[in-house]
């Protein structure tokens, strides 16, 4: 026989956990589950319906003391609360973003013969969310069991629509889809939109200059008409899935000598303990009946208390995070310092396992934009030297002195990446060869070839 000691998490501490690493999103679904599955927990609605004349009230009051262009903005508002489906048609809803709603609609006002408008509908479900066409018109003929000639009437039908390029099937069409819609049908930018995309794409102006009898000024200046194309015409359209718009649970407001931060409370409702079933839980007589809402009343607190122990672990983990990237609140992106989930947890005496459930679909707003959490999380780069020294950086820091040595360089002999790295390793950040090439790849920047401009 032996004696130890053992530590186990019981089902309360478990649910807990879980709502500590719940999204804004999930909690709102779990506490509407609550409610339904717990009688004893009351649901109350931050945003209260008001009262019409007050609300009336208010607007003609604002526009009172405001400038007389802003009565459009009570009108807008009028029409917004209309009911009518007539008052409202022109507003914008998820119909009119759709890529596919929105030319299917161009296609139907088509005087087109029933067989070509059915082939044309077909293509038209084909495109992807750019815009294109990625399968053949062979396969797509023989799917739909029409001949390959009516498809191809259809996509010309099709590509004449808006936005211009849609229906392309590859890159080089869309931008000559485009350039025709510009009436330049012999121009030079459509000539190397046709045959030299390759070439532009390194930057070889000589190359095409040669190729196409042209100075490389005007070769310059027909690459700068095809660099202000759109390569996806169909990306400016929501996609047919339902959208998911991100909550943020914390604000962060900036004042001249210091920031505020706010928690995303009015995005969930108040939980509260019905004052009815209270009543019975003393009143009653039934040991059966007092058993059961007395259980449910310590689930409903544990829910209630669980809720609150988020946010303020959520607040306290934002405040040092405040206090330890204030230098990216201030400037935005490329001020990021090196902090690790440790560095919040001893600061505000929890485990780090803690901190990554805090965390974990958790997003900030700043003045900078909405980021997740997680983002403000780097590890160390440069020498072990480096890092006691604490003059370490961050790879969001090695991105930003990265983008401006290649903005500042000499495009006809651009810096190679061994001499970036030499450069970045003078200011104070030491990084591998391997590790810039990393980072110019993930922020879009082509090798030494691709910028060097003749």
């Amino acid at each position: 026989m032996s004696m130890k000691q053992t530590q186990t998490l019981s089902p309360q501490m478990m649910q807990s956990m879980e709502i500590l690493q719940m999204g804004s999103q999930e909690l709102l679904e779990y506490i509407e589950d609550q409610v339904q599955e717990n009688p004893v927990l009351e649901m109350e609605e931050k945003y209260r319906s008001q009262d019409e004349d007050s609300v009336l009230q208010r607007k003609l009051e604002w526009l009172e003391s405001s400038d007389t262009q802003n009565r459009i903005y009570h009108q807008q508002d009028s029409e917004d609360d209309s009911t009518d489906p007539i008052s409202n048609y022109g507003n914008a809803d998820e119909s009119e973003e759709n890529l596919y709603l929105y030319v299917l609609s161009q296609l139907e006002v088509m005087d087109l013969e029933p067989e070509l408008l059915e082939a044309g509908r077909f293509l038209v479900e084909s495109l992807n969310q750019n815009g294109w066409l990625d399968e053949s018109l062979e396969d797509l003929a023989a799917e739909l069991e029409k001949p390959v000639e009516l498809l191809e009437r259809a996509l010309a039908a099709v590509q004449s629509l808006e936005p211009a390029g849609v229906g392309a099937r590859d890159l080089s069409e869309c931008l000559v889809l485009q350039l025709k819609r510009r009436r330049e049908d012999s121009s030079l930018a459509l000539r190397i939109a046709q045959d030299h995309l390759e070439a532009l794409s390194k930057n070889r102006y000589n190359c095409i200059a040669k190729a196409l009898g042209a100075t490389q000024e005007e070769v310059r200046a027909a690459c700068d008409v095809i660099r202000s194309l759109n390569p996806r015409p169909g990306a400016g359209f929501a996609t047919r899935e339902n959208l998911i718009y991100i909550d943020p649970d914390i604000f962060v407001v900036n004042f001249p000598d210091h920031f505020e931060l706010l928690t995303n409370d009015y995005f969930f409702p108040t939980l509260n303990i019905s004052s009815y079933y209270s009543r019975m839980l003393k009143d009653s007589d039934d040991a059966e009946v007092k058993d059961y809402l007395a259980g449910k009343v310590r689930q409903a607190k544990w829910v209630v208390r669980s809720i609150e122990q988020r946010r303020s672990t959520l607040l306290q983990c934002a405040e040092c995070l405040l206090e330890l990237q204030e230098d990216f609140f201030r400037h935005g992106p490329g001020h990021l310092k090196p902090m690790s989930l440790s560095d919040i947890a001893q600061k505000i005496g929890v485990h780090e396992s803690t901190v990554s459930r805090t965390i974990r679909d958790k997003y900030i707003q700043c003045a900078s934009g909405v980021y997740p959490l997680s983002y403000f999380f780097s590890r160390s780069l440069g020498s072990s030297r480096a890092k006691a020294a604490g003059d370490a950086v961050s790879p969001d820091t090695a991105k930003n002195l990265l983008k401006k040595l290649i903005a500042g360089e000499d495009k006809k002999k651009p810096l190679s990446d061994q001499k970036l790295c030499e450069l970045m390793a003078k200011e104070g950040c030491e990084l591998s060869r391997r590790t810039v090439a990393k980072y110019r790849d993930e922020l879009g920047i082509p090798s030494t070839t691709g910028r060097r401009q003749m």
